[in-house]
């Protein structure tokens, strides 16, 4: 068992340390806190042990999840990966393209491991369809969300989008080429709705539409490719896979056949993959584990949380 530790003990802070507490594969150590009356008040509410000093915690652990807000992950993660400690850093990986790039290069001179927390990467949904996921041409998501304060300190396209940004950047085999957005503030100084082209060198274009002021919330995503149809609701974890393939030349009662201007015939039919259920932040956090025990390369690496975090940024300078 890795000896992990914690810094943040906000509201996801909160749960990462409950699934730590509970997994088989770390020994939760503690966890640090800057607000001393609110780390108290987690040890005496829930048992884990609250360090007053990040450095004290650091030393004590093989690994460190950073789980505080993102201006300070790269102070965290920095001091972290100076001491030889693996990092686990929620998304976005850092405030900028220059830290997470300095962050890359300090993880392969102290040669640690680091994994960001793009969580939907482990939804079961996503999970159940990515291997069907092929060569897609049109993708079109919407990451819709009801207005909470929290989240707010950053663009709605860092808050929200970037998780979509990151599925899609895991699923299409190129380079992007261009972008153009438009984002407006509603409630926040920094806008709170966004929609986003993204064209890759490929010829795949996405469309991402991300908004925390809406009346109800939707997180589904839509895959088009060559004879598919993907559809993946990350909030219901439900699929949705419809296929095409040749005619067969008699036709049974009950097959959708559609034929098109050439009068080439296409046979429709679906696909129902399993998803099945799980916990996607324990699964990320123990892939990780994983990943150090094992030697391997964790599943969403520095590399790509950094990807994700350049293509956000582009989004947002396009506005």
């Amino acid at each position: 068992m890795l000896k992990v530790g914690v810094l943040g003990a906000g509201h996801l802070g909160k749960i990462h340390l409950r699934l730590l507490n509970e997994s088989e594969k770390y020994s939760l150590v503690g966890f640090y806190d800057p607000d001393v009356i609110n780390g108290k008040k987690v040890e005496a509410e829930f048992g884990y042990t609250y360090f007053d000093n990040i450095n004290k915690l650091m030393d004590a652990v093989d690994v460190l999840d950073i789980v505080t807000p993102t201006l300070s992950h790269f102070d965290c993660a920095k001091k972290a990966i100076e001491k030889g400690k693996h990092v686990f850093i929620e998304k976005p990986i850092t405030n900028t393209l220059a830290e997470a790039e300095e962050l890359i290069a300090l993880k392969n001179k102290y040669n640690v491991k680091g994994q960001v927390g793009h969580v939907e990467r482990f939804n079961p949904a996503f999970s159940a369809v990515k291997n069907s996921i092929v060569n897609p041409m049109f993708i079109e998501t919407h990451r819709l969300a009801e207005f909470n304060p929290r989240g707010t300190d950053v663009p709605v396209v860092l808050d929200l989008m970037i998780h979509d940004i990151d599925a899609i950047l895991s699923v299409v085999n190129s380079k992007v080429k261009s972008i153009n957005a438009s984002g407006v503030s509603v409630i926040s100084k920094s806008p709170d709705i966004a929609n986003a082209r993204i064209e890759f060198e490929n010829g795949c274009v996405a469309n991402l539409t991300a908004s925390r002021i809406s009346l109800k919330n939707m997180r589904k995503s839509r895959f088009f490719q060559q004879d598919a149809y993907i559809s993946v609701d990350f909030l219901e974890k439900k699929v949705e896979v419809v296929k095409m393939k040749d005619a067969p030349e008699q036709a049974g009662d009950f097959d959708m056949i559609l034929q098109n201007a050439e009068g080439e015939k296409k046979q429709i039919y679906f696909e129902n993959p399993e998803v099945a259920g799980n916990n996607a932040i324990l699964d990320e956090l123990e892939t990780f584990a994983d990943a150090i025990n094992n030697n391997t390369t964790p599943i969403v690496t520095l590399e790509q949380g950094t990807n994700a975090l350049r293509v956000a940024l582009q989004i947002i300078e396009s506005f």
